[in-house]
């Protein structure tokens, strides 16, 4: 959305490798089964133990693909080696995986031989870009990234190897006669971009068919071997607001001849936040938050151009909705008081991810099956932002936090930092989870 004053003041608008020093064993965050003598396969239990077998024969490859990923992250739009790696390995299993259009991310379908064309499908997404930061591990991590200013610090390639690790796992299972529902993969570019690659995914067609969509996201505040699950909102609305004031520059000495442009902006940084809180319903939790600020390049010279750029945050819904109408009326306000003409550029990032309360007890209940009981824990909504809520406008699904901190470990890393790290045997767990939903 756009919006501007014109000139009478009136608005326009227009809408692998050795092992990490952390790692543990993946037998000590799954359950405890004696593989080679369990019971039968057609009980429950016989089930579990050889899915069980199965990814822990799997999860070397996929810990080394995972540091592969790592040490060569593409920033959005630009994971053409990813998207090469993950179409191989998938092809090599006898799968068929299909290109997006914008020649970054692919779509595989799994389905059973005889399978009805129209059966409903179920959809596990995974997003495979990087972040644009540099990686601050030790050098003596050996996955530790190889491209200067890009570094998976959201676990984008955990989700990568967990989602491909179930392509593996339900291929094998197709052929064994085992795979009951069609399942249907979507390996997601530019995650980390406004607009997002889950609206180009929409725009394609993937969600045609789907029931239901799960994902998981890493989060260093939960131990591997645990899941966070929340029924609702799990995440927030984000947008990203730039404010430009313009006007007529001139001399400190004369403010009173000029739009005194950098009074203005400060003026805008500082009252926009407060005046929002008070225009809208706290209980929307809006938040503004500005990163830059741009304006005069010397001490006796009134600018011609001001700008401002932050992000507005909302826990619900309607926040989302009113924002940006509030945010247009009170920049006009605040503009008009310094004689500046005002530009407003409010681009719409993501609405809330909102947890439907079927699939988050499907994943409680496929946790449990695959790990027993203890595993599961109430996380709390947060202020970031994640595209997977676009698909959620269009089907029931959820998106569950994938514990990825090493048990005892109480270094504190989080997301978005070059020191972001995860205890690799979570992959197995995501892996095991996402089987045990797939094959019901």
């Amino acid at each position: 959305m756009r919006a501007t004053s014109s000139a009478s003041g009136a608005t326009n608008s227009g809408d692998p490798l050795p092992q990490a020093p952390h790692s543990r064993s993946l037998v000590e965050v799954s359950p405890s089964v004696d593989v080679a003598s369990g019971p039968s396969p057609a009980s429950e239990s016989g089930v579990r133990a050889r899915i069980h077998a199965q990814v822990l024969a799997l999860a070397p490859e996929l810990i080394e693909l995972r540091r592969d990923l790592h040490r060569h992250p593409e920033l959005g739009r630009q994971e053409f080696r990813t998207t090469g790696l993950i179409r191989a390995r998938l092809e090599q299993a006898g799968l068929t995986p299909r290109d997006l259009p914008g020649g970054t991310g692919l779509v595989c379908d799994i389905v059973p031989e005889g399978s009805p064309a129209d059966a409903p499908l179920l959809a596990f997404r995974a997003d495979i870009d990087a972040l644009p930061i540099d990686d601050a591990k030790p050098a003596t991590v050996p996955y530790r990234s190889t491209v200067p200013g890009r570094t998976h610090a959201c676990g984008h390639d955990v989700h990568t190897v967990v989602t491909l690790g179930l392509g593996l796992m339900l291929a094998e299972a197709r052929r064994a006669g085992r795979l009951t529902r069609p399942v249907r993969l979507l390996f997601q570019p530019a995650e980390e971009v406004m607009p997002g690659g889950a609206l180009d995914l929409v725009a394609a067609g993937v969600l045609e068919g789907v029931e239901r969509i799960f994902a998981v996201h890493c989060d260093p505040r939960v131990e591997v071997g645990r899941i966070g699950i929340k029924v609702g909102a799990i995440t927030s609305a984000c947008d990203r607001l730039v404010v430009s004031l313009d006007g007529p520059g001139g001399h400190t000495a004369r403010p009173h001849l000029t739009t005194d442009l950098v009074t203005a902006i400060a003026k805008t940084a500082a009252e926009l936040p407060a005046a929002l809180g008070r225009r809208l319903d706290p209980r929307w939790g809006v938040s503004l938050v500005w990163g830059r600020i741009e304006s005069g390049s010397a001490a006796n010279v009134i600018p011609l151009h001001a700008e401002l750029e932050g992000t507005v945050r909302c826990l619900e819904l309607a926040g989302w909705r009113e924002a940006p109408g509030a945010v247009e009326e009170l920049v006009g306000q605040i503009a008009e008081t310094y004689r500046a003409k005002w530009v407003i550029d409010y681009h719409r990032g993501v609405p809330p991810v909102v947890n439907e309360a079927e699939t988050v007890r499907l994943f409680g209940e496929a946790m449990e099956r695959s790990f027993g009981p203890g595993r599961i824990e109430s996380t709390e909504q947060s202020l970031g932002g994640e595209d997977f809520s676009w698909y959620l406008e269009h089907v029931p699904g959820a998106l569950a936090r994938l514990g990825v901190r090493p048990v005892g470990d109480t270094t504190v890393r989080d997301l978005h930092q070059g020191t972001f790290d995860v205890d690799e045997g979570a992959i197995a767990v995501g892996v095991e989870l996402f089987t045990t939903l797939a094959l019901g």
